[in-house]
């Protein structure tokens, strides 16, 4: 049990290291110090999941960590799903409360969403699209409300992150440092995203998962990410794209039917 306890501590200081050229290289006694139940957990995570005790439960979530290349924990499997229950209940409730307003509590047409309702011929705006808006806003009330219950302090809406231009490291810009790129001239935001749900750590830049509701019009539609013009700064072929390009993560959509990625 003391060496489960002494494997513990080794790997979750190597996953904390793991971006520190400076601990990866110390003196031999820190190479030594792998030769242990630990090292082998880490060339072979099957011989820890062969023992049993709480602290092997950690160990291998610790390996994982550190071959991750992360200095936190992925989200898991259970928990995702709880998340993602909560995401499609809101999306539900969205279209349902939408479309009782619009429709009487039928959903749109084919026709109705292709309706023009505002915009010029080069860029229209349809009912589709307006349905859309509409819905996206009552589903971010409803996250609001119930990850903020479920998961405090675990989540961020419609914050915008980008890779740093010149370290390439993932940066959090806050609504003030957003005004201040706009007030010069928004040239900064460009290669920047704009996630409906965030889910992290606790610490912002601890991304965990990526979600986008989509309100396909009419419902029978294929739900699709947005397409990026050619020639973008992320070199994206589309949103869903984007953000695995700024996040390292594949993202999902989130529509009342379900969540898919």
């Amino acid at each position: 049990m003391r060496l489960c306890r002494y494997a513990v501590v080794l790997l979750l200081t190597v996953g904390c290291g793991a971006g520190s050229p400076a601990r990866r290289g110390a003196g031999g006694s820190y190479a030594q110090s792998l030769d242990s139940p630990s090292a082998t957990c880490q060339r072979n995570p099957a011989y820890c999941a062969a023992l049993t005790g709480k602290e092997t439960a950690v160990t291998v979530r610790a390996v994982q960590v550190a071959a991750a290349g992360k200095a936190w924990a992925e989200l898991e499997e259970s928990e995702r799903l709880g998340i993602e229950a909560i995401l499609v209940e809101c999306a539900r409730w969205a279209d349902a409360e939408v479309n009782q307003r619009e429709f009487g509590g039928r959903g749109p047409t084919k026709a109705e969403c292709a309706e023009q309702v505002a915009g010029t011929a080069e860029t229209p705006v349809t009912r589709g699209m307006r349905l859309g808006s509409a819905k996206h806003a009552r589903a971010m009330q409803c996250v609001e409300e119930k990850l903020g219950a479920a998961y405090p302090g675990r989540f961020s809406q419609n914050q915008r992150y980008r890779l740093h231009p010149e370290t390439r490291q993932l940066e959090r810009i806050t609504h003030e440092k957003e005004l201040e790129m706009l007030r010069k001239g928004g040239g900064d935001l460009l290669g920047s995203v704009v996630p409906d749900v965030i889910i992290h750590t606790g610490n912002p830049l601890q991304v965990q998962w990526v979600y986008d509701f989509k309100f396909p019009c009419p419902e029978d539609n294929p739900t699709s990410w947005r397409r990026y013009p050619h020639g973008n700064p992320l070199k994206a072929l589309h949103q869903g794209d984007a953000y695995h390009k700024v996040f390292g993560l594949q993202p999902s959509r989130v529509t009342p039917q379900g969540a898919l990625q």
